[in-house]
């Protein structure tokens, strides 16, 4: 953009008018690069998708219920085992266990008396039953 010019004659005025065809060729070459680019962001297929209702099949595990008392006996949902009918079960439950997901959830029920030893028992069984999804149940302050 110039100003004025080199000569020193009456006419060394500065130029008061603004040269707009630079600033229209830089609008013209963006109005085509937008142009351009605009079929390039919504690439995205129109579909109709159909209407229903349904709900998610959610597959609930097992849930079994040890419950430990402060004599150290052990009852599975309720019905009272010895340690070795205990791995039996847990043995089964393990083998029956197709993937992760389908494995069973043992809530373990201890009394707040109960000896270390019975609850670390029952857990080995679990463990030894590849069983790990294992829950505390506490009661709520």
């Amino acid at each position: 953009m110039a100003f004025g010019g080199f000569n020193k004659e009456a006419n060394s005025a500065p130029m008061a008018e603004i040269n707009m065809v630079p600033l229209i060729d830089v609008m013209l070459v963006l109005l085509v690069i937008f142009i351009l680019t605009a079929p390039l962001l919504t690439h995205a297929v129109k579909v109709e998708l159909p209407r229903t209702s349904s709900e998610e099949n959610k597959i609930q595990a097992e849930r079994i219920e040890i419950a430990l008392t402060p004599e150290s006996e052990i009852f599975w949902n309720g019905e009272k085992l010895d340690q070795p009918t205990l791995e039996a079960r847990m043995s089964a439950a393990g083998a029956a266990v197709t993937d992760a997901a389908s494995a069973p959830e043992i809530h373990l029920r201890a009394d707040k008396t109960t000896p270390y030893d019975a609850v670390a028992k029952v857990m080995a069984a679990a463990a030894r039953a590849h069983l790990s999804k294992i829950a505390f149940v506490s009661q709520p302050e």
